[in-house]
């Protein structure tokens, strides 16, 4: 029997295509058979990366459950606690501080009118012009260079009237009024040049449209 006129040889691993043959069958047919075997060399490759991903396939399966396990009631339990202690204590890092009313001589003496007097003169209608009028009061008959936060809740109680926050009603009259100024020491406030002005000549107010804080 006469030798195979061709051989064909794939190497899908290397993508190699070898034709072997005699020289004029080569020449013949070359072109068209390359062609057909790089298609038949993607289709084999192709094949084997299905074939790899099919195989892993049942690990990633196998090793989902314990990334997605659902946590026990205990754990549930011990991870609730976890996040409610890290949320007591930042709410309880930015919880305000309390400031008691310090005690100042608030009553008429030699020479001084008395807060409750000098308050119902000037007549505040909220609490921003409240306390300009005590720190002016504190500034100018008792002498004092700042006033502390404090002492402006003594004056409140001086008068009978109902405390607001503070330190939320000294840090805006500081922002939107300009009657106070940040004093030396913290807690602490002075009577602004505007807020003497204020107080001095613009109270009691007349038209009457002051609105309450």
């Amino acid at each position: 029997m006469s030798s195979p006129e061709a051989r064909f040889t794939i190497n899908v691993k290397e993508g190699l295509v070898e034709l072997e043959g005699k020289e004029s069958f080569v020449d013949k047919h070359l072109e068209k058979f390359e062609e057909i075997f790089k298609i038949a060399v993607r289709e084999a490759i192709a094949r084997g990366l299905e074939q790899n991903i099919a195989l892993k396939a049942p690990t990633l399966t196998a090793a989902l459950p314990q990334e997605t396990q659902a946590l026990s009631p205990v754990q549930e339990s011990a991870q609730s606690q976890e996040k409610s202690g890290a949320n007591s204590t930042k709410h309880a890092s930015r919880a305000a501080p309390t400031i008691p009313p310090i005690p100042v001589d608030l009553k008429a003496g030699e020479g001084k009118v008395g807060l409750r007097e000098f308050y119902a003169e000037k007549k505040p209608s909220n609490h921003y012009e409240k306390v300009a009028v005590f720190v002016y009061y504190l500034t100018k008959f008792n002498k004092q260079q700042a006033v502390r936060h404090g002492e402006i809740l003594s004056c409140y109680e001086e008068v009978n009237e109902k405390k607001p926050s503070i330190l939320d009603i000294v840090k805006n009259s500081l922002r939107y009024k300009g009657w106070i100024e940040q004093g030396s020491e913290k807690y602490s406030t002075r009577l602004s040049i505007s807020g003497e002005n204020f107080v001095k000549f613009d109270l009691p107010a007349h038209n009457g449209k002051n609105a309450q804080v």
